[in-house]
């Protein structure tokens, strides 16, 4: 850790650290998430691995109003939209999108995909996914998705082009 004036060892935040075995996952149809780490505190973060499946339809267009979302596939290809691109990821690429940024991800057509997400700042995402998973299993309620938006910060939104590019790899 490094630390700064304004960071002491008395002050500065614990390290955090998963070790697999110990990891949450949540599993839906299509896709597994592994939840790894979050942390509301200042400065804090989400973090989560999702493996998709050929044809996972991963989260349709959306936006955060306090988030930035970072995303790295470690591998295969993940298909996403920012703004009005949409554009396929491959292992090793990065993206960052920033708050108020519409954008949405699946596997891209006829892939797989292993993709690691970090939120900043975090704020209990993790309650959120575990909403996802039980909803895509059909033990709840979709409209309970749209109750939390404000809660999870995410707010979805009506994407012609992302509907487009889901109807071209169907």
């Amino acid at each position: 850790m490094i630390m700064t004036e304004e960071t002491t060892p008395d002050t500065a935040l614990p390290a955090t650290l998963t070790r697999h075995v110990d990891a949450e996952t949540c599993a839906d149809p299509s896709s597994v998430m592994t939840l790894l780490a979050e942390s509301d505190a200042a400065g804090g973060f989400t973090s989560y691995r999702s493996t998709f499946s050929r044809g996972a339809v991963g989260a349709p267009a959306h936006f955060h109003t306090k988030a930035t979302e970072l995303f790295f596939v470690i591998s295969g290809s993940l298909q996403v939209l920012v703004g009005d691109e949409v554009t396929v990821l491959n292992a090793g690429d990065f993206l960052a999108v920033p708050p108020r940024t519409p954008h949405a991800f699946a596997a891209a057509p006829g892939a797989e995909a292993d993709v690691l997400f970090v939120f900043t700042p975090g704020m209990g995402r993790f309650d959120y996914l575990r909403l996802l998973g039980r909803v895509m299993r059909g033990e709840a309620d979709p409209k309970e998705i749209a109750e939390s938006a404000e809660r999870f910060d995410n707010h979805y939104v009506d994407s012609p082009a992302w509907r487009a590019a889901l109807e071209r790899s169907a």
